[in-house]
């Protein structure tokens, strides 16, 4: 009986702690940011899923921002923004990401910039998911093709 007793308090407890274990939650519940150029800062996305905004260049010609729709993640929302000029792909960054706790913000740090870098480079939604960033990289190729769709790139 006894044996019995201490086996139900055991697995109660390990349920108990396994209810309390915090998860990530939806980005959009808490303070979103934007990452690029590998540094990451607070920031919200005026854009609107699916949309342009026209934006300038450094060089003086005109560069235009096409932000993806939002895409949903086990982790939480994921959300691309890109920028084109003369048909290539300038710039690549996250808007929202999943960012409400220590691992997120960890894990988005190191794999976000990444992510952009690939898509620079490839000019397309054709990268490779980060190691460690599974989940994250998925979310981030989804919003990004719905960005390139926009653009009406490939």
């Amino acid at each position: 009986m006894r044996r019995i007793i201490v086996a139900l308090m055991g697995t109660i407890s390990s349920i108990a702690l396994l209810l309390a274990y915090p998860t990530s939650h939806d980005a959009s519940a808490s303070s979103t940011a934007a990452v690029g150029a590998g540094a990451a800062g607070p920031g919200t996305s005026g854009s609107s899923p699916g949309t342009s905004s026209p934006g300038t260049s450094s060089s003086g010609s005109s560069a235009t921002t096409y932000t993806g729709a939002a895409a949903d993640t086990r982790w939480g929302v994921v959300q691309v923004r890109i920028t084109v000029e003369s048909g290539r792909i300038t710039a690549s960054e996250a808007v929202r990401y999943p960012n409400d706790n220590g691992h997120d913000q960890e894990v988005n740090a190191y794999a976000l910039p990444i992510l952009a870098q690939e898509v620079v480079a490839a000019q397309s939604a054709s990268i490779d998911a980060v190691s460690g960033a599974t989940v994250t990289s998925n979310g981030y190729v989804e919003s990004l093709q719905s960005a390139l769709d926009a653009a009406h790139l490939p």
